[in-house]
This record gives C-alpha cells, structure tokens and sequence, in this order.
C-alpha cells in the first residue's frame, strides 16, 4: 500500500509528518510518499535515521496557508504540497491521500482533480466520535456549508457505506440533526430531506437534537457542513476545558490528589477514548478517490492513525460500496 501525505500541512510543521510516517511504515508497513519542501522534508528525515527505503520524497516548493482562500490559491499555487499530492493520486502513483492542511483547499483540490463518483453531487467529511456506547459518524463536518436535500441523502448513503467496511457496524442507524424530534419541526430543507431519506431502505431513525449526539444511539449524524463544524469545535473546547477544570479540582486538595492516583486507570483509558490523534483523520466521502484529512494541530501520532485509515478506505474499497449504495437505495 502506498499512501501520499502532504507534508506541508500541519500548524506544527513537517517534523510531524514525518515523524509520523515513519511510525507508520515500522508498524503498518506501508510505503509514503512525502510531498513537500524536499531540503526541509530530508533535513527532518536524517534527524531521525533516514526513510530507510520505505519513504520517498516528492518535491513542492509551496504551501497553502491555512488563512487562504481555497479555490483561489489551488488555481494559483500549482507547485503546493496539496496540489502536488493530489496529482500524485489522480494519476494512480498512489492509494490514499492525508492531508492537515487547509481543509477549503484539499476539498476543491479532490474535487478539480479527482472529480466526484457517480451519483454524488457534494463531497461530505466524515468523523467518528467517541459516545457513551461508541463511536458515532458526523457528517458533514465542513466540505460543504450550503447542501440541498439530495446532498443529506448522498451523505447518508455514503455514511452507511463507511460505518459498514470502516467501523465494523452491520447496520447503521441514521439520525438527521434538528431542532426536535417531530417531523413537522425544522426548516424546509430539513423537512424536505427527512422525507427523502424517509423513502429509503436506510435504517433510518428520523430527527434527533444535539443532546442526543453523544448519547450514542444513532450511528450516524447528519447535518450540513457550517452545523457540523460547530458541533466539531464546540466539543474539541468542551473536552479541552473539562480536562483543565478536573486537573484543577485534583490539584485543590490533597484528597482529590490521592483519589486521582487511585483512578489514574480509569483517567487514562478515558483520555485515549477522547484523544481525536486514535482516529487519525476524518474521510472525504464522495469524491472519486480516497482522501483523509486530518486536524491541522495533528501530533505525530494522529498522522500515523490517518495513514492506517487511509489504507483501510483502499483494503476495504468504500468506495465500491457507496456505489453499490447509491445504486441500491
């Protein structure tokens, strides 16, 4: 398997791409290919005992910076490490694409160059979050801020596809983001696609509120991308800020201390539970490649997760199956 990382990406800078490819290739096996500054992506490398024949290095000179206009500078920085990386993939040089540059960019990137499946109109994200029964798939989460109805049913078709081949889960139940419950509460666009998605053969459970998200009694959350965006950094803050409020209260006393040694288990298998670096990266769905893109504050950690999932969209071909989806639904 060989997958391309953008190398140029993350708020961090290269040394966590590499440092996670090369944890990538010692405990998957796979080949990388390193697009970007070539000088720097080696000077890295050799700090850490070269690519030993697993890694290549591709050169591009350019980075779209993550305050960037995407559509503009993908026209415009040809040479970018994501430009680079996608063309790498367009012509079939490589499996999967990673990327935790600007997530505008590597969506209009995909989209120009691989071009959507059949029967998709709109790419979504899709990311797993922990829940208090498992894991449960939002999508979308940024790809596109402004869907029709259709888009939401395209989204669920894909969605299902992923929790099959991805997360293991036989028969996905599916809940559209609202306001409440009832059938008759939402805006028309809403409305219009819960009577979509009401046709279908999905195992669809209707309209679900906010609340109900982390619960873990739906498997997939559909929603529009500017609505998915906000649940996705409202709760990266809510996690950030309940970790620093229970390290101050333990610090508060010495029994909350001693109690805290005593739970130190239960506080780590937590912490892994919630630790976004476990699931790598969050899949582009509906373009007609395989594209992961990952947090722009990504440890070396999180790319290797986003590698191994990047090999597991290709092993499992989900793509075939949103096909068959489509098809079928």
């Amino acid at each position: 398997m060989k997958i391309v990382v953008d190398a140029m990406g993350s708020d961090v800078g290269t040394s966590v791409e590499v440092e996670g490819a090369i944890q990538a290739v010692k405990e998957y096996g796979h080949d990388v290919i390193l697009v970007g500054d070539e000088a720097i992506i080696k000077s890295e490398l050799d700090k850490r005992g070269g690519s030993q024949g697993k890694i290549t290095v591709v050169h591009a000179p350019d980075r779209i910076e993550m305050n960037e206009p995407a559509a503009l500078s993908v026209r415009r920085k040809r040479k970018s490490s994501i430009v680079v990386g996608m063309e790498i993939l367009k012509k079939e040089e490589a499996d999967s694409f990673v990327s935790a540059g600007n997530t505008g960019a590597v969506v209009c990137a995909a989209t120009l160059s691989l071009r959507m499946l059949p029967g998709v109109e709109r790419a979504g994200i899709a990311i797993a979050i922990p829940t208090m029964k498992g894991r449960t798939v939002i999508i979308d989460v940024g790809a596109n801020i402004d869907p029709k109805p259709i888009h939401l049913f395209q989204y669920a078709v894909m969605a299902d596809a992923y929790c099959r081949y991805i997360l293991r889960i036989p028969n996905p139940r599916i809940g559209l983001l609202n306001v409440g419950e009832e059938e008759s509460k939402g805006t028309e666009f809403i409305k219009e696609a819960h009577a979509l998605i009401s046709k279908s053969k999905l195992n669809f459970i209707g309209n679900i509120e906010g609340r109900d998200i982390y619960v873990g009694d739906t498997d997939i959350v559909l929603c529009d991308g500017f609505v998915g965006n906000v649940i996705l950094k409202v709760s990266e803050s809510v996690v950030d800020t309940l970790v620093k409020m229970v390290k101050k209260e333990i610090k508060s006393s010495f029994i909350a201390t001693v109690g805290a040694l005593l739970a130190n288990s239960a506080f780590q298998s937590l912490k892994k539970k919630m630790d976004y670096a476990e699931y790598g990266g969050a899949p582009l769905l509906g373009i007609d490649g395989r594209c992961i893109i990952s947090h722009g504050s990504s440890t070396p950690k999180a790319i290797k997760n986003a590698i191994r999932v990047a090999a597991e969209f290709k092993t499992q071909d989900v793509n075939k199956h949103i096909l068959e989806g489509l098809e079928t639904y």
